[in-house]
Parts: structure tokens; C-alpha cells; sequence
């Protein structure tokens, strides 16, 4: 499933020519400009409803992993237990069952991350600090973006395909990293990261602006897979960085 796939195509201009009997008024094509306004203003309603929703939830389960004191699952069980609930909001994401799929996947995610904030606070003396800054950053980072493509409202469609390669080069390449153990790597996936995260929430945003994207469960997915791995990268540097052990 990949997290670019359109499930609409763009929409299609019809141009009215004098003497057409065929040819829309003014006022109807006004009225589709209006609709389609207030459909796309809609939709990105929705999406930061749900995606606001979904990240108290992820939170609300890394804490309570945190809590527990519960052990990281693995590298294996986490990408099997994330593509397999990522595959599962693909197929539910026209239903109401969707919805629910979105929360799986989110507090699945949320599961995840706790015993990697566990870990940060354990073994660096200033590891609240750094879990603070990689928030705060994340919360920037994503803010700006957003609200940059939203007002200037530039179509940043373009990006998909190098995105999406970018995407697979840097997950062979951390795998890579982890089976080898080689932390330069894993440093440098971790930068590379943060750059094509960046550039995916302004192509999602774009998308969603653009009326590219009309779904707003797969919107919010894609959004939340970004700030997810943005924060988990901007963490990894700010402690390969400054984390005083």
C-alpha cells in the first residue's frame, strides 16, 4: 500500500464556449466553485480533527507503556504489527471501520514509542530535555509546513515519486543500519528522515488543498506516519548529539 496512491482523480475543467447550449451559467460554475471550496475546507476539517484525536490517543498509550514498564516489541513484531494495520486502514478507509483501524494503528504506534521515551530518560541524565526538544521541534516543524502550504496553497504534488523513493532508500538503509550495527548509518538515515518527513507533510497537505486527496482517514494516516517519524529521528539526533550519559 503506498501512502501517495490517489483515490480520485483530478478534477476536470469544462470550458463554455459562446452559442453552446451545452455551456454552464456563471452562476452554476460560481456554485461547483463554492462546492468544491467548502468540500476541500471540509476535508482538511476532518483531517486535523481525526489526526489531533489520533495523536492524544498514541499518547495516551505511550504513556501508559511507560507506566507499565512494558518491553519494546522488536524490530520484526513492530513492522509486521504497523504494515499489517497500515494495510487494514487501507482497505476500511471508505467505512466507518476505518476509523477504528486509524486507532489501532495510532495506539499500536503509541505502544512502541513509550519504551523508546523510557529509554532516553533512563540512560541520559538529560533525557527529559531531549524528549522535549524532539517534541518541540516536531510540533514546529509540522505547524510551519502545514500552515505554509495552506496559505500559499502551492501544489506540491510533484514531490510524490522522489518521496516515495526517498522513503524506501532510507528504510533499506536503517534496516541496514540496525542488522550491521553501524550508528553513523543510523545517524544519517535518522537526517534523512526529517528532510523526507518534512517534505511529506507538505505534499499531504498540498494534496488535501489541491482536492488530490478526498479521503481524510488515508489524509490522516499519512500525516500522522509523518510526525511520527520525525519525531523519532529528531529524538535519535538530539541524543547521538547531546545526550549527556
Amino acid at each position: 500500500m503506498s501512502l501517495f496512491s490517489e483515490h480520485n482523480s483530478k478534477p476536470t475543467v469544462t470550458v463554455a464556449t459562446f452559442g453552446d447550449s451545452n455551456a454552464m451559467d456563471t452562476s452554476t460554475i460560481a456554485s461547483n466553485g463554492v462546492t468544491s471550496s467548502v468540500e476541500v475546507n471540509k476535508l482538511i476539517r476532518n483531517t486535523y480533527i481525526l489526526l489531533s484525536l489520533t495523536l492524544m490517543f498514541s499518547a495516551v498509550t505511550a504513556g501508559l507503556s511507560m507506566m507499565l514498564h512494558l518491553p519494546h516489541p522488536g524490530l520484526v513484531l513492530t513492522l509486521v504489527g504497523y504494515f499489517g494495520l497500515l494495510f487494514l486502514t487501507n482497505m476500511l478507509r471508505n467505512s466507518v471501520w476505518g476509523i477504528a483501524a486509524i486507532f489501532a494503528l495510532t495506539g499500536f504506534m503509541g505502544l512502541t514509542l513509550g519504551p523508546m521515551i523510557s529509554a532516553y530518560l533512563t540512560v541520559f541524565s538529560n533525557g527529559a530535555q531531549l524528549v522535549m526538544m524532539a517534541f518541540g521541534s516536531t510540533a514546529a516543524i509540522f505547524l510551519s509546513l502545514s500552515a505554509y502550504a495552506l496559505t500559499t496553497r502551492k501544489d506540491f504534488s510533484f514531490m510524490g515519486a522522489f518521496l516515495m523513493t526517498g522513503i524506501l532508500v532510507a528504510f533499506l538503509a536503517g534496516l541496514g543500519a540496525v542488522f550491521f550495527q553501524l550508528p553513523g548509518l543510523a545517524l544519517a538515515v535518522s537526517a534523512m528522515f526529517v528532510l523526507l518527513m518534512s517534505g511529506l507533510i507538505l505534499y499531504q497537505t498540498s494534496e488535501m488543498v489541491h482536492g488530490h486527496e478526498t479521503n481524510y482517514i488515508m489524509a490522516t494516516v499519512t500525516l500522522y506516519v509523518s510526525i511520527y517519524n520525525l519525531f523519532v529521528s529528531l529524538l535519535h539526533i538530539f541524543g547521538a548529539l547531546g545526550g549527556e550519559e
